[in-house]
């Protein structure tokens, strides 16, 4: 019996130094500035199918699985979903605003990336009329990024809201 408490301890250390030897897998480091062209081109991309009110070239942004949170909205699952999404705000739209996003900050590991912009609003006229923020996340599936999350605030302040009926 004490031999084999002996050799446990032994056995543990034995495994423990075997498991540390194991080969770590070796990743290419991420050229952060061709991913950066890359993400706002995408974005550049976006704005100019919503421009051109173009539902699909919009949708091309997000991966089948993605879910995206618009203000003021509940979250849509699913690319068709979203797609249809865009194609109802495309459809109801005759102001001719349009929009423009830029990158602010760009965070890559392995096949994911987070992106952190900005985004402005203009009118027809090229005045700016509203301005936010949104982060993407992305997810690399055969050698390009797709959008899998994406959410959306704005800077413009909430309405005030109406003021409760006081019983009488």
């Amino acid at each position: 019996m004490k031999k084999n408490i002996r050799i446990v301890p032994f056995l543990a250390l034995v495994a423990f130094t075997f498991s540390a030897c194991t080969p770590v897998e070796k990743t290419e480091p991420i050229d952060m500035a061709k991913l950066k062209a890359e993400i706002q081109a995408k974005e550049d991309a976006f704005a100019a199918g919503e421009k051109a009110k173009d539902a699909d070239a919009v949708a091309a942004y997000y991966s089948e699985n993605a879910v995206s949170y618009n203000r003021n909205d509940k979250p849509v699952s699913g690319k068709a979903a979203i797609r249809d999404r865009i194609a109802k705000q495309i459809a109801t739209d005759t102001t001719g605003h349009y929009n423009a996003y830029k990158l602010i900050d760009l965070f890559a590991e392995g096949n994911n990336a987070l992106e952190i912009g900005s985004w402005t609003e203009y009118d027809a006229g090229g005045s700016e009329i509203d301005n936010g923020y949104y982060m993407s996340y992305f997810e690399k599936h055969d050698g390009k990024y797709e959008c899998v999350r994406d959410m959306t605030v704005t800077t413009k302040p909430a309405a005030a809201a109406m003021p409760e009926e006081e019983d009488m």
